[in-house]
């Protein structure tokens, strides 16, 4: 491994640019140890959709702004982003097109000086806790090749876990930020609704419940991400508040003193694993060695009729995007062209009204109000990441014939998650733990509405006391 090989791998991103303004390397030498590291790992892992190599070599050759992230190479999900003139393929063999104009996250990251040099692999439009689909193939977790990265932003874990990248772009719809962040052991922060744009042309995903957050490894990355991409565009109807001065700003002053509210159940009742438990039960104590207030608590939601209406939103919207491509191209998804379960949802979507919509929407409101009232008297909510470590692949990919199985192996696997997205809270995953046979294990806080600030500020202090950025698999 070369001495620029060594520090890109150990340097995390905001380190990486300072280290390009200083003149102490170049964005050249980190694109291409980026570029190395795909070469020898994605064989292995499968975890790149497509490459745009040239226009990070372009962009790595414009003045160098200013930015606390520039001149760093950067990879986005392949799935919600748009690079223009580079396929999205959305993990489908179906919904792949050729844009024509940049996502303004796109827009964004060129103006911060990030080197965008691809795109991530996701599981057929982002519909499952896993990344494997027939368009892209299985993506491995890099601690257990035969286990799930997660989903559906499992490349764009993979890419941070094995040092292709320090930091990278994901999306969260009901746990894809949290999910693979904590199957590879890395931080992964959903963000509030509304906090980061998704235009143009487009306000919300999923009625709401689906947001742009960070994958990195360590605290200050995910600070940074938030200083460039987290400001308000044109369309925004909802603009939560930022802290003053920014978010690099706010990880400089420790976290109050905090009350804590702890789950250990989850609503569905799906059995919890021992090694989980042990590792949320030990966050807790070291919170409260900390100074934190720590007692079991949870809001009351009507957990039933949450994932009814989540069912009816999942699948509606599933349905708009196949039927906006088929215009696009101008022929129906066939049933052998798309997976088996996205085929379900649209089938599931027939069926549903408007009424049943606005309805599920309802369902959603009275979940956040719930939420809320439970922040009145508590700062932040503790809870697994997911019940059990990372489950072996074929488990919930979505070209499977049963969806009964799916559906109960989805909710024992990630019961805790949907809940942040439902609520439109903040939640993050932080790697605090490993089980008996060496798979990372997450753990999430949830902060109330536009409270990231708080959630990176009690990071900081566990990321202190708890290192984990060193903590990497052997590939």
């Amino acid at each position: 491994m070369t001495d620029i090989a060594s520090l890109y791998r150990d340097t995390d991103a905001t380190g990486l640019a300072r280290l390009v303004k200083k003149g102490d390397v170049t964005r050249e030498e980190l694109l291409e140890a980026a570029v190395e590291r795909v070469r020898a790992t994605d064989p292995l892992l499968d975890y790149m959709a497509q490459d745009c190599l040239d226009r990070a070599q372009a962009q790595a050759a414009a003045p160098l702004p200013e930015s606390p992230l520039a001149g760093v190479p950067f990879l986005v999900k392949d799935l919600g982003i748009n690079i223009a003139g580079v396929r999205t393929g959305s993990g489908s063999r179906y919904l792949e097109h050729l844009p024509v104009t940049n996502s303004l996250f796109v827009d964004r990251a060129d103006a911060a000086g990030l080197l965008t040099f691809g795109k991530t692999a996701t599981p057929e439009l982002g519909l499952t806790v896993t990344t494997e689909s027939i368009a892209n193939g299985l993506t491995r977790n890099p601690w257990n090749s035969g286990r799930t990265a997660g989903g559906s932003s499992g490349g764009a874990a993979v890419a941070v876990a094995v040092g292709t990248v320090p930091l990278a772009q994901a999306s969260d719809g009901g746990g894809s930020v949290r999910v693979p962040a904590s199957c590879c052991g890395l931080l992964g922060l959903k963000t509030s609704r509304g906090r980061i744009p998704l235009g143009p042309g487009k306000v919300e995903d999923w009625n709401g419940l689906s947001g742009i957050g960070p994958i990195s490894r360590t605290v200050r990355d995910a600070a940074a991400f938030l200083d460039v991409f987290a400001h308000p565009a044109p369309g925004d109807r909802v603009r939560p508040a930022a802290p003053e001065g920014g978010w690099l700003e706010a990880i400089r002053h420790k976290a109050p003193r905090l009350d804590v509210g702890l789950m250990l159940t989850p609503y569905s009742g799906d059995h919890l694993d021992p090694d989980v438990h042990g590792v949320v039960h030990d966050t807790a104590l070291l919170l409260g060695r900390l100074g934190h207030s720590v007692r079991e608590a949870r809001p009351d939601v009507d957990w039933a009729a949450m994932m009814d209406a989540n069912v009816t939103n999942i699948a509606i919207c599933t349905a708009r995007t196949l039927a906006t491509h088929a215009e696009l191209v101008g022929h129906e998804a066939a049933p052998e062209s798309i997976e088996k379960i996205t085929a379900m949802w649209r089938h599931i979507a027939a069926s549903r009204s408007g009424e049943q919509l606005q309805a599920a929407i309802a369902s959603f409101e009275a979940a956040a109000i719930a939420v809320d009232s439970f922040f009145e008297s508590h700062d932040l909510l503790l809870s697994p990441t997911l019940a059990k470590p990372p489950v072996e692949l074929g488990v919930l990919h979505l070209d499977q014939d049963d969806p009964s199985r799916f559906g109960a192996e989805f909710s024992a696997f990630s019961p805790f998650a949907s809940l942040a997205n439902i609520s439109g809270c903040p939640a993050i995953n932080l790697p605090l733990g490993t089980s008996h046979d060496g798979l990372p294990i997450g753990v999430m806080l949830m902060a109330p509405f536009g409270r990231e600030d708080l959630l990176l500020q009690i990071a900081a202090e566990l990321e202190t006391e708890v290192p984990w950025a060193g903590r990497r698999p052997h590939i």
